[in-house]
């Protein structure tokens, strides 16, 4: 079944913190709502980007193109395990990602911000 929306109505967490429900209308212009458990969520959050990155890349017919998000604020915290740091991006609007980062990658990170940037960036994924 395919369900095509209107409007994001509502978004809400289960009172026991187990599941996400995520109201809206649909085309026909009746409310409906989906009900997805927290590892399910987690699998969205983590296919969304690339979604939209291929949409937006799609669309305009350049593959160099990134949704990005402007940055408002950032946090560095340690983690409860001692060789993991951890660093949250947060926008103005509120959407936030907390990354889980290994020692040595930090001091990578660092180092990279303060370098000057090259012609050219060439991606680097671990």
């Amino acid at each position: 079944m395919e369900i095509e929306t209107q409007a994001l109505t509502s978004c809400e967490v289960a009172a026991d913190g187990d599941a996400i429900s995520l109201g809206f209308v649909d085309s026909n212009g009746k409310p409906a709502t989906i009900r997805l458990s927290l590892n399910q969520v987690g699998a969205l959050a983590m296919t969304l980007p690339g979604l939209i990155d291929k949409a937006l890349q799609t669309r305009f017919g350049d593959q160099s193109l990134r949704y990005a998000y402007p940055l408002a604020s950032w946090v560095v915290e340690q983690s409860s395990d001692p060789t993991q740091g951890m660093v949250t991006l947060r926008t103005v609007d509120g959407f936030s990602v907390c990354f889980s980062i290994p020692r040595d990658q930090q001091s990578e990170l660092g180092e990279a911000l303060v370098a000057q940037p090259a012609q050219k960036m060439a991606l680097r994924a671990h």
